[in-house]
């Protein structure tokens, strides 16, 4: 069962996907860039699809998932997502509902807040959020299939922060995803019904990494474990010296290390 059939869908919603080339900023050129969007649930998604500098393929896509306040462009996913473009895969990231093109100024602002340690819980907003967002990377998924540089059969996800928390949810229900890298995220994060360590189990048997921080200010090494715990096997679990938004070099090259073998690279 995926999160998402908690929603009333569509089945006949079109997908309407759009692909555009854009300039590489430099800190990925000579990568190649291309802006994507595509209906989910009536919004209109944006995406930024990365590609090695040579065309061909198909190749195997890294679906990534950015952090609370971030979007599919900020510096700290190209510090990722540059290498494992280079590397052979097409890197893929979304802006998250509330996020990045998707931002309003009055909920962007409340969905933030209640991520605040100690912050008051908005479980009413906190659900409506992760279902929008984990049905948007389905229907990620599903324009990316459509690219003929991406090869969807071979299929992998990581996470940063928010984008574990939202991508634990996305895994456990997503069969086309074959292996998962998560970092600095962890259980108890809003309504029961959304917490990703209520989830996570149902990824199993499939590949699993999860990578923490032992400084981290925002996920305490508490809520880290708990989400480590409810994971099936096979797993292993990373923790590096660091704080929540610090995550060293070393700890991005041992996600793609971990994630190249199951993409047959």
């Amino acid at each position: 069962m995926r999160f998402s059939d908690r929603l009333l869908l569509d089945p006949a919603e079109p997908l309407g996907a759009l692909f555009h080339e854009r300039p590489a900023p430099a800190g990925l050129a000579p990568l190649r860039c291309e802006r994507f969007e595509y209906t989910s649930r009536g919004d209109r998604v944006s995406g930024r699809l990365v590609l090695p500098a040579e065309r061909g393929g198909p190749r195997p896509l890294v679906l990534v998932g950015h952090g609370a306040g971030g979007s599919k462009e900020v510096p700290y996913l190209d510090a990722a997502l540059g290498p494992w473009a280079r590397g052979g895969a097409a890197v893929a990231s979304i802006d998250f509902p509330l996020h990045g093109e998707r931002a309003s100024a009055k909920l962007s602002e409340r969905l933030l807040a209640s991520l605040a340690p100690g912050a008051d819980r908005e479980d009413s907003l906190w659900l409506d959020f992760a279902l929008q967002a984990v049905r948007d990377l389905e229907r990620a998924l599903d324009a990316l299939a459509l690219h003929p540089e991406v090869d969807a059969g071979r299929t992998a996800y990581a996470g940063f922060s928010l984008g574990t928390i939202l991508g634990a949810l996305f895994c456990a229900g997503e069969p086309r995803v074959r292996a998962a890298a998560l970092a600095i995220g962890g259980g108890g994060v809003g309504p029961a019904e959304a917490d990703p360590a209520h989830h996570i189990a149902r990824f199993a048997p499939r590949p699993l990494l999860f990578v923490n921080a032992t400084l981290d200010q925002r996920i305490s090494r508490e809520r880290a474990e708990r989400l480590h715990a409810a994971a099936g096997e096979p797993k292993q679990v990373l923790w590096f010296e660091c704080g929540h938004s610090d995550l060293p070099g070393r700890a991005l090259k041992a996600m793609w290390q971990f994630l190249r073998p199951e993409l047959r690279l």
